[in-house]
């Protein structure tokens, strides 16, 4: 087996409950401001590739799906696997909770510190929106 093959990156998913709406919740995934605020230190859009910044390193990506109040989805260009990231807002028809899920990808060893990079992630986020 080829060192390649056991480091693939597998497809994860992790909910989180969220006390807003999911307009307000919309505008912190999908706008280089609202990202900014919790997601990465900076974020910039130009001629739609978006540029994350994190303590000096940057990381492009490509906004390749988006429903409005719903889902985003960005592409890493620096990621020659099929791997994506993808923020996607789900209300319960019934109680109209809200709750944001995220997919990501990471090699399966580096799942469990990637869980909790993103729940200090999403701390940091509803703490901004008060949630």
């Amino acid at each position: 087996m080829k060192t390649t093959d056991m480091a693939k990156k597998q497809k994860f998913q992790l909910e989180f409950e969220m006390h807003c709406s999911p307009r307000i919740l919309f505008n912190y995934i999908n706008t280089p401001s609202g990202l900014g605020e919790w997601f990465a230190e900076d974020v910039s859009v130009h001629d739609g590739i978006y540029t994350f910044t994190w303590t000096g390193n940057e990381s492009k990506a490509k906004l390749v799906h988006k429903r409005e109040n719903q889902l985003v989805r960005f592409k890493w260009l620096d990621d020659s696997e099929d791997s994506y990231i993808e923020f996607e807002i789900l209300t319960d028809d019934l109680t109209s909770d809200v709750a944001l899920m995220i997919t990501d990808f990471c090699v399966p060893e580096d799942q469990e510190e990637t869980a909790r990079l993103w729940e200090t992630q999403i701390h940091n986020l509803k703490q901004i929106i008060g949630s």
